[in-house]
């Protein structure tokens, strides 16, 4: 063994894998720190919560360019909706290569467990996502490692092959049980997570990919919130569904940019439009914009409605009958 400190980088989700992977090199005297990513498809929140538990130094990274880059023509292919996993796998391990170099870390590793997953946790994905990232022969797997390949850290002698586990499979037990030898005992449940694997999240992805050529980043997060109604061709407008919604959507409001439609002095929701047209909109979407709107709030039904329309070149109030929800149906993304 090497008379330096050994230090390894993890790849962290905040899930129970990726605490015991770390746990598993800490208690070889390893220092662990992780690296965590973020997109409006995926959060680093969980991750961040189990660094400051478990008092683990983590690095937040967001990669929203690269990803979508990606995510538009994965090598792999898909899985059941839009998840390019190990594609997603590959492009992590290779930004997390680049960290292992610059910062001087011995190795890589993840939480990761043989055959837990069935598109992107299999041998060959595995050795996959090793091969493509440039990372081939530096990514610990602590948890499955007695069932894979030995890694350079291993053959070097910076870690210790006889104090790691040969995990195996779907079932959760054996780390349950692990954990509760390891005195972990706050950790969050095996949820997925990633909003590529929701089929409403994807058709309106896919909507956004096919109609706009153009799009920030708070474009692909306002996704999550909302009713998205597609006027025509070139105009898309987001209905919040509630006052939860509403709060959400103000989040990603660009007063000098986007067009927000409201109705006077009725609660109800707010309305985001967007149009090829541009910041002042096309007359005849915003009415149509505004009797959605109505439609979805508490105004009086077959009666005019004053609704606020306010535009980066100014504000003004329209007036209108409200759209009766049920008519929206086929505009639904």
């Amino acid at each position: 063994m090497t008379d330096k400190r050994i230090r390894a980088l993890g790849l962290c989700s905040g899930g129970l894998d990726s605490i015991l992977a770390a746990f598993l090199l800490k208690r070889q005297g390893i220092d662990v720190e992780w690296v965590t990513f973020t997109t409006p498809f995926f959060s680093s929140e969980q991750a961040e919560k189990a660094a400051r538990i478990y008092k683990i130094p983590i690095t937040v990274l967001n990669i929203t360019k690269p990803y979508l880059k990606m995510l538009k023509n994965p090598p792999c292919g898909y899985g059941k909706h839009m998840n390019p996993c190990m594609d997603c796998h590959a492009l992590m391990f290779k930004l997390a290569g680049k960290i292992m170099k610059e910062n001087g870390f011995d190795f890589l590793f993840s939480g990761e467990v043989l055959g837990q997953r069935p598109m992107s946790q299999t041998k060959p994905s595995l050795r996959y996502v090793e091969k493509t990232s440039g990372c081939a022969g530096y990514i610990l797997r602590p948890l499955s490692a007695g069932r894979l390949p030995e890694t350079i850290s291993e053959k070097n002698g910076l870690v210790k092959r006889d104090l790691l586990m040969n995990f195996t499979g779907r079932s959760r037990k054996p780390q349950i049980e692990l954990a509760k030898k390891m005195g972990i005992n706050e950790y969050p449940g095996p949820a997925g997570g990633c909003l590529l694997t929701d089929k409403g999240f994807v058709t309106r992805l896919k909507d956004l990919f096919d109609k706009q050529d153009n799009y920030a980043e708070d474009d692909l997060l306002l996704l999550k919130y909302g009713r998205h109604i597609r006027l025509n061709e070139k105009t898309k407008i987001i209905v919040g569904r509630n006052q939860s919604d509403n709060d959400s959507m103000f989040n990603y409001y660009h007063v000098d940019v986007d067009i927000l439609i409201k109705v006077q002095k009725i609660p109800g929701p707010i309305v985001f439009l967007y149009s090829a047209a541009g910041s002042s909109g096309d007359r005849a979407d915003i009415l149509a914009a505004a009797s959605i709107c109505a439609g979805y709030s508490k105004a009086p039904r077959e009666s005019e409605v004053a609704v606020d329309v306010k535009t980066p070149a100014g504000c003004y109030t329209v007036k209108v009958i409200a759209t009766p929800p049920a008519e929206n149906s086929k505009m639904m993304i």
